[in-house]
Formats: structure tokens, sequence, C-alpha cells
């Protein structure tokens, strides 16, 4: 479909001056990341990778994307409440949680502990390891550190294994077991592994957990890619024969969350002969592999050349999903992330240098 900009695409001296502009607007706006050389220190920073044009979405699709994100969060809600189903589906299975050491999107972090300051709530920044040291609960179960009260613990540490010695496995217990509001909370955490998402997409699954709203499990039900169980037994069996026959059209992925651990490929198929006889086959999923239309745009990069490239994209849709016992007080979709890789990368994040962030166009 012809856009606006689509004969820039074909002006090289064109491209290069917006892509000049475009780069200290997003610096002027605060679109920052630290950089690699110097993850833990704002000294010396750079912009997020981004592309220089929004890209074509169909109106329908972010229409749909829109309305079934209040649905969603209705189903994490149910499976994170629904403690027999999380321990029979993850008990076969290595849940691993993914999260960058080394934190580079810091500014993110201070745009909300920004808006939350002008409201007169303050914001403290501790490590597990000081929670461990200096935390405490009282016989009411309130969480304290430092001597202050906490009200709501917010994690951007602990989603991967390395970041959990058994001090910081401790101190997360310790967290958990406060009445302080967690976000997310353990059960909420193990709600979006893979293996969850797998299980979910069998046939009775939502209908159990979201019982007579079967208008809710319609439209949930229509944004599913195929997904299927790698557990030890014959439906594991047939999953991985159809994989090996047809490697093009399926991902292995890990019990991980974030991009940079699908396996797809050549990859995918040494993977699953390693596996295919272990039980350690059960800590991953196989999925369809989605095949979007790929499009023409320029990724800006710190030290790349402004070229254009074949790109896809995965639009997110966030919302905010708040219930006091069994009373629902606020479920409603409050934004989206879309973000666009070239079509010669498999995988990757923003942060890992492969995806960038961009707009969605509405067509």
């Amino acid at each position: 479909m012809a856009t606006c900009w689509g004969s820039l695409l074909q002006d090289e001296q064109q491209l290069e001056e917006l892509a000049r502009q475009a780069v200290d607007r997003a610096l002027a706006e605060g679109v920052l990341l630290r950089t690699l050389q110097e993850p833990s220190s704002s000294d010396v920073v750079s912009y997020a990778p981004f592309t220089l044009f929004p890209s074509l979405v169909p109106s329908a699709l972010l229409e749909q994307a829109y309305a079934v994100q209040m649905d969603f969060n209705m189903l994490v809600d149910a499976v994170s409440q629904n403690a027999a189903f999380l321990e029979q589906t993850l008990s076969s299975a290595l849940v691993l949680l993914i999260a960058q050491e080394k934190e580079r999107n810091i500014f993110d972090q201070r745009a909300i502990e920004n808006e939350l300051l002008a409201q007169n709530i303050h914001v403290i920044r501790r490590r597990f390891e000081d929670v461990s040291e200096k935390g405490s609960l009282d016989q009411d179960r309130r969480l304290f550190m430092d001597g202050q009260e906490v009200a709501v613990v917010y994690f951007r540490d602990g989603y991967m294994p390395s970041q959990y010695s058994v001090q910081n496995w401790e101190a997360r217990l310790l967290l958990e077991r406060s009445c302080a509001i967690k976000c997310p909370d353990i059960a909420t955490q193990l709600a979006g592994t893979k293996k969850v998402q797998q299980e979910l997409s069998r046939m009775g699954v939502l209908e159990m957990l979201l019982p007579g709203q079967p208008e809710t499990v319609a439209r949930l039900r229509a944004t599913f890619a195929g997904l299927y169980s790698l557990d030890m037994g014959e439906e594991g069996d047939q999953a991985i024969t159809e994989a090996l026959a047809a490697p093009s059209q399926f991902v292995l992925k890990p019990q991980r969350e974030g991009g940079g651990n699908n396996l797809y490929g050549e990859e995918m198929v040494q993977a699953l002969e390693h596996l295919k006889d272990s039980e350690e086959r059960a800590s991953y999923i196989l999925m369809e592999k989605i095949e979007p239309e790929p499009f023409g745009n320029c990724l800006l990069r710190p030290g790349s050349p402004v070229r254009v490239v074949q790109c896809i994209s995965e639009l997110g849709i966030f919302g905010v999903y708040v219930r006091q016992g069994k009373t629902l007080v606020m479920n409603k979709h409050v934004g989206h992330l879309l973000r666009t890789k070239a079509i010669e990368h498999a995988d990757g994040g923003v942060a890992a240098g492969v995806a960038v962030l961009d707009n969605p166009y509405p067509v």
C-alpha cells in the first residue's frame, strides 16, 4: 500500500538528513539507553534504536489486539489464582524467567519514578541483597526496608536463574510473604511462562479457567498460534517428529521470557536431536512459526548506516488489571508497543540490538 513517505525510501540523501533530524529528536525526547560498554553508568548514553518511519498495521488487527487485551488480563489473573493448574502444568518443566543483569533501560524506570514522585509517592531502589540484609516483616506481614514501610514491590530484577543466589531466593520469599503489592507476584510470573501458554492452547482449558464466558474464550483463542507440548510420551514424540520433518514451520522455545532464547532452523533441529530422548525436553515447547508479510523501513541504530531493509513487526498491548479480593477494581488497556526487526534476524529484542522501537500506522 502506498504511503506519503514511500518515495523517500528511494532517496538516500533525504534519508540521511531525516535520520539525523530523527536521532536528534529522539535524544531530545529521552528515547535513551545506556551503552553496551557502560551498562551501569549514565555518564555516556545513546538513543534507543527505532524506525525512521511508522510501520503499516491493518486497522482491524490493531483494533482486535486492543479489544482482546482486557480478556488476557482476566486470563492471566485466573491462571495466577489457580494453584492446582499451575502446579500440574509446571511440574515437569524448568521455569526460567529472563532479565538483564546490567540495566541499560534505566531511563524508562526513571520516568516511572518521576511520575510517582509528582504524586508524592517516593521510590527507593534496592537490590535483593539489600532486602536480605535490611528487609523485615512485622507480625502483620507488613514489609519494612531501612525502617520504612513498603506498599508496592516492583520487580525489574529476578527474571532469570543467574540472578538468584540462595540469599536472593530468601529475599524473594520474604517479599512474597509480605502483604505489600507485588508487581508481579510469583504466581503472575509463572502464569506468563511458555509452558503455561502451551497448556492454555489445549481445548477446554480456557473454558475451565473462564467458566461461563464463551465470547471471551473465542476472542482469546482467535489470537493463538499452534503450541505443542514436548513432554515425554506419544504427544511429545509426535511434535518432535513433525518439527524435524518441517523445521521451517516451527520455533523451539525454552522456559524464558524476552528475545534471544528461541531456536529456529538448523539450530532447532540440532537441539531437538539432542533433546528427543531426554526428560529435559519438557522444559521446552514448540510453536507454529508465524510468517508476517515483510515491508521496507529504515532501522536507526548508533553507528549503523542508514539504509532500507525488509522488516517484520510484533505488536504488544499494555494493560492494567486490579482486583481486591474477588472484586474487580479496574481492567483496561493503556497503550501499545510495536517492535520491528530486519527479516535476517530470527530472534531478539530491543536491548539485544536486534528489534527496534516503532509506531503503528493504521491502514
